[in-house]
């Protein structure tokens, strides 16, 4: 018997099988695999076939080509490869609405091509585009997608809102009133009035002074809502009347993981430009410099954290889910409902104080109202934190364990910081944190850091000169948060402070005057 025909008796059943066909098959040959070609963007693709199937009923390419004034456009096969490349190529789904990113449909020719169609005709546009995305795998949505619009930013300013009311009525030819061009302050309310609503209801229009007053349940129940799941939380909001930033997911996984022994929070480098910069494994010694945050769950329980720009409660819910009660304040109403709508959907208790409960009611009988409740919001100003937090340390005898207190406002959270440091040393003995968000250029940070530590420095010096006891208060900037750039070389930043006061002049941990490095 030659080698070839031998069988190994130790083989697998599988190849004896094998082995034992007196004419094996010859392995055929596989060629190369054609390379995979590229899927076509979904958006590309509905306005290849939008212009296609319209570009000689409705839309005259050779109109547009003459009046555009572009030597390098010279027939209309360059003019269609021109509105393809110009076309947006991203998009963000909140179901069921899609949103495209800021200056969409914006850039030479489109403006010009949208102005010269029948609504009808940009109807089939924009339902294309829905269409495809609807059904692009990357996407995966599982509803209808159903409205369209652009993401234009939240204007800081009310003269920004009124500038684009002014600007949108003027595109639909309405009258635009002097008055409306008076309008000045800053857009407290972060009212989402860039919002270029495309296709689809997305409830009826309110001007920005409206959404200052009291929505009924009516108007809730007619607005249009969408929602995200972020770090394995709901948020709910509806787009016309609030904002949502998508950019905060990081900072919100952050607080998460603010107390988690595998998770320990090292010190930021601070970049030179405005191009993040990894951060580095940390050190031992780094990670002993944040032992103090290690809390187990259980330590959590009955501890307070405040939040004094709660908006549809970003932060809010990541100390919720950490296990914290938390008191909040917000001055939007649609904000509020989002709040209230978001805790339901992430099964936590809670209760929304406005109206004539906020001046007829002392603070400590609204807490008694909300006694189990876990999230309690004040519909009104954070000028009225502080007073609520002292009536309820004093008149309501409550220990109010405050261990995290938020000040998530752009571009400066600073009117509330005296208030935020005031919760935490009103406990007396005991650690907590400020978190103080601001926009500060590359530059700048470092020395923003050493201006808010003398500022801290500062109170706690007077506070221990002042209290008539031995208690010793210390505080550290321990951390600066690079969230994400506000603008060219300007970060959003958070700056961790860490408060400790200890009775005589024990150790007062890392709340002592080192910083950590």
């Amino acid at each position: 018997m030659s080698l070839s025909e031998q069988t190994p008796t130790t083989a697998p059943q599988g190849e004896q099988n094998k082995s034992s066909s007196s004419n094996p098959r010859p392995r055929k040959e596989r060629g190369l695999k054609p390379p995979k070609q590229k899927k076509e963007n979904p958006i590309t693709a509905a306005v290849s076939s939008w212009l296609q199937d319209h570009i000689t009923q409705s839309i005259s390419l050779t109109t547009l080509l003459s009046e555009l004034d572009d030597e390098n456009i010279q027939d209309e096969g360059q003019l269609k490869a021109l509105l393809l490349d110009k076309a947006p190529k991203r998009w963000v789904v909140y179901e069921p609405m899609v949103l495209l990113p800021s200056g969409s449909f914006t850039s030479t020719p489109w403006p010009r091509l949208l102005d010269s169609l029948s609504s009808n005709v940009k109807s089939s546009l924009w339902t294309r585009i829905l269409s495809n995305i609807t059904r692009d795998g990357a996407t995966s949505s599982k509803v209808e997608l159903s409205r369209l619009a652009v993401n234009e930013g939240i204007p800081l300013h009310i003269t920004d809102v009124a500038a684009a009311e002014k600007d949108a009525k003027a595109k639909v030819g309405k009258d635009v009133d002097e008055e409306e061009e008076k309008d000045e302050g800053e857009n407290l309310l972060r009212s989402p009035s860039g919002l270029k609503l495309l296709h689809g209801d997305f409830g009826p229009a309110l001007s920005p002074p409206a959404t200052a007053q009291a929505p009924s349940p009516q108007d809730f129940d007619q607005a249009f809502w969408v929602s995200t799941k972020q770090n394995g939380i709901t948020q709910i909001w509806a787009p016309r009347y609030t904002m949502f930033s998508r950019g905060n997911v990081k900072e919100k996984a952050r607080l998460l993981d603010f107390h988690h022994h595998r998770s320990p929070t090292t010190p930021t480098p601070i970049p030179t430009s405005a191009a993040p910069s990894p951060s580095p494994a940390p050190a031992p010694q780094a990670l002993s410099k944040f032992s103090h945050r290690v809390k187990p769950p259980s330590a959590l329980k009955g501890k307070y954290a405040l939040d004094l720009y709660a908006g549809i409660g970003y932060f809010v819910f990541s100390y919720a889910k950490l296990g914290m009660r938390v008191l909040c304040w917000e001055i939007n109403p649609w904000s509020v409902e989002g709040l209230r709508r978001g805790a339901v959907a992430n099964k936590w208790s809670v209760k929304v104080f406005q109206g004539e409960d906020l001046t007829k009611k002392t603070t400590p009988e609204l807490l008694q109202e909300a006694e189990g409740v876990q999230i309690v919001v004040f519909l009104e100003g954070n000028e009225s934190a502080g007073r609520r937090v002292r009536e309820l340390r004093m008149e309501g005898a409550r220990e109010l364990d405050v261990l995290h207190v938020n000040g998530g406002f752009l571009p400066t959270s600073e009117k509330s910081w005296r208030d935020s440091w005031q919760a935490v040393v009103g406990k007396g003995v005991g650690g907590g944190w400020l978190h103080l968000h601001e926009n500060v250029h590359v530059k700048d940070i470092e020395s923003r850091r050493g201006e808010i530590q003398e500022l801290m420095t500062r109170w706690n010096k007077e506070l221990d000169e002042t209290d008539g006891t031995t208690t010793e208060t210390k505080a550290v900037v321990e951390h600066v948060e690079l969230v994400k750039t506000f603008a060219p070389d300007v970060w959003h930043c958070v700056f961790d402070v860490y408060i400790k006061r200890c009775s005589g002049t024990g150790d007062s941990g890392s709340g002592g005057g080192s910083r950590p490095t």
